[in-house]
């Protein structure tokens, strides 16, 4: 899988990308992730990527031409990787999807991200800033408009990076434990259940005595019972509405 993020602050996503499971996902070849500079593909020698709206608004409004010319620049980079995607074979960028990092987008879950997940696959994801990006771009360029929640980050940057690393840790081998993705919170509709390790008791607390009897049966309806508990209390709007009593 490669991702190219295009922003006007790529180390904000790059960073953070380069550490812990996805820097050695990217080590071991699981991934290819680049962070690009949209000022690349602005032409005048102010490099200028923003204007004032049309209309009459507060703040400045991305322009549309170093968008476009950032990804059909990038479509005509090589997949890095052997496997070949859903749609058609290695290197074949114009299979690439175009994702708009957006408070405006459809809001990100585990279900999209599986979605993403798709080994061999390219994204390239624009990042917005300012008051938001020309609609043109929307219009004639992106697939898909992602927000990562209901509020308002200084730059689509950050939001970038935490989609990437939701896509990521999708992919098989990413993960040490095949099974842990599938236990993750939302996998299954349901928060996660509680977790416990060493040492067995600890200041009085102790650990649940079901999770020490071995009786893998009993864990799993502990486990469930738990995960149901806590969705209700924390949660509800993820449960049909006859199990949020």
């Amino acid at each position: 899988m490669r991702i190219d993020i295009v922003s006007l602050f790529p180390a904000i996503a790059a960073t953070p990308l380069a550490e812990s499971m996805i820097g050695k996902a990217q080590q071991r070849g699981l991934v290819s992730i680049h962070a690009h500079n949209l000022r690349d593909w602005a032409r005048d020698k102010h490099r200028t990527t923003d204007d004032a709206p049309y209309g009459g608004s507060q703040g400045m409004v991305m322009k549309c031409e170093p968008f476009f010319e950032a990804v059909e620049s990038l479509r005509g980079a090589p997949n890095e990787q052997a496997s070949g995607s859903l749609d058609a074979a290695p290197g074949a960028g114009a299979t690439s999807r175009v994702v708009l990092m957006s408070p405006a987008g459809r809001r990100f879950d585990q279900r999209i991200a599986a979605e993403y997940a798709v080994p061999g696959s390219r994204l390239i994801l624009l990042c917005g800033h300012y008051e938001g990006v020309d609609q043109r771009v929307i219009d004639h360029l992106v697939d898909d408009e992602i927000s990562i929640g209901d509020y308002v980050l200084t730059n689509g940057a950050l939001a970038a990076a935490v989609f990437t690393d939701a896509v990521v840790r999708l992919l098989p081998g990413v993960l040490g434990d095949s099974q842990s993705a599938s236990d993750d919170s939302f996998s299954s509709g349901l928060l996660e259940f509680p977790q416990f390790t060493r040492p067995v008791e600890y200041r009085g607390w102790r650990v649940p005595e079901v999770l020490l009897s071995g009786n893998h049966g009993a864990i799993a309806a502990w486990r469930l019972e738990k995960a149901l508990e806590k969705t209700r209390r924390v949660r509800p709007d993820l449960l049909p509405r006859d199990k949020r009593l």
